[in-house]
């Protein structure tokens, strides 16, 4: 098994004994199963229906105003 060696803030360390001590029996048992965890979480796969420019485009249409009305009162502005 390969050995690999981490720095963790002190913080973090505390907690990650602190779960040893609750959940886990060996350190070792700990690393290995929070690994795997984070690693299962990681892949996750998405699926994506859209088409890729389909969420810019949704985006730009609901960033546009109505330009068939005088949004800002224009015409009953006089000079």
């Amino acid at each position: 098994m390969p050995i690999v060696e981490v720095t963790l803030p002190d913080e973090l360390l505390s907690e990650f004994e602190q779960l040893v001590d609750e959940e886990f029996v060996t350190e070792e048992q700990a690393v290995e199963e929070l690994l795997s965890m984070g690693i299962d979480a990681y892949n996750v796969e998405v699926v994506d229906d859209s088409e890729p420019g389909d969420d810019f485009m949704d985006g730009a249409e609901n960033n546009l105003f109505d330009t068939a009305s005088d949004p800002g009162g224009l015409d009953d502005d006089r000079l």
